[in-house]
């Protein structure tokens, strides 16, 4: 199952790179021996034409999407871990994670996703998002692998 993180902005040059880097290669290199494929980024860099865009992108995608929004779920890394291993299991399809621009996704984006997930109550910088989404993955991955990375 292939991981995709699709994410308006671009970061080159964000001092949170090299961590989202870090977090993304311990996905490829443990996700690989469970039968999920790397976290694969895109990044919408012209914000000006972000929505039709991620739209296009949406459309291109052949499995499920995942928004990132402050209105939606929140989960435990624990139920993170759950999901990932139910839909891997149930050939669910590859998985997009979605981080829309710094407004917000619009309406009509919000309802093509499959499931909305928030980060907690409060906002978070856009690059940094990214950086958390992929530490909950590799969190996700090491509870599957039964590595000592997370603790209950």
């Amino acid at each position: 199952m292939r991981l995709s993180l699709l994410a308006v902005g671009s970061m080159r040059g964000a001092t949170e790179a090299p961590l989202y880097n870090d977090y993304a290669s311990r996905i490829k290199k443990s996700g690989r021996a469970i039968g999920l494929d790397g976290l694969h980024l895109t990044e919408i860099k012209d914000h000006h034409d972000a929505a039709a865009k991620l739209h296009a992108a949406i459309d291109a995608h052949k499995g499920f999407c995942i928004f990132l929004d402050e209105g939606g779920e929140n989960w435990t890394s624990r139920h993170i871990a759950d999901r990932l291993g139910h839909w891997r299991d149930t050939n669910r399809g590859d998985a997009l994670f979605v981080i829309g621009p710094a407004d917000g996704l619009s309406d009509d984006l919000k309802a093509r996703a499959d499931i909305t997930l928030s980060m907690g109550k409060m906002t978070w910088p856009h690059m940094l998002a990214r950086v958390m989404l992929a530490e909950q993955l590799w969190r996700a991955i090491s509870i599957l692998t039964a590595h000592p990375y997370h603790r209950d």
